[in-house]
């Protein structure tokens, strides 16, 4: 199976396990970075980091207690 192009890529579901924040995506596909990646998801609190929101209909993600936002295509490694 050949994996969609990375602009479609949308999230369905954020998790944050121990050092990773994991992304589900509306094909299936799992994606997981580490957290340290992010130092604004890294060093907030788990309350914070619970508060996310889908942003373009799954193409970002946005976290508004710590006005972190990422997107979807960055996180795997292509550019916007």
């Amino acid at each position: 199976m050949v994996a969609p192009p990375i602009a479609h890529a949308r999230a369905t579901r954020v998790a944050i396990q121990d050092d990773a924040l994991v992304v589900q995506l509306e094909d299936g596909r799992r994606v997981a970075v580490p957290l340290a990646w992010y130092p604004r998801l890294a060093q907030a609190s788990s309350e914070q980091r619970a508060k996310w929101q889908l942003v373009g209909r799954g193409v970002g993600i946005h976290w508004p207690d710590i006005d972190e936002d990422l997107s979807v295509a960055g996180m795997l490694g292509e550019h916007e």
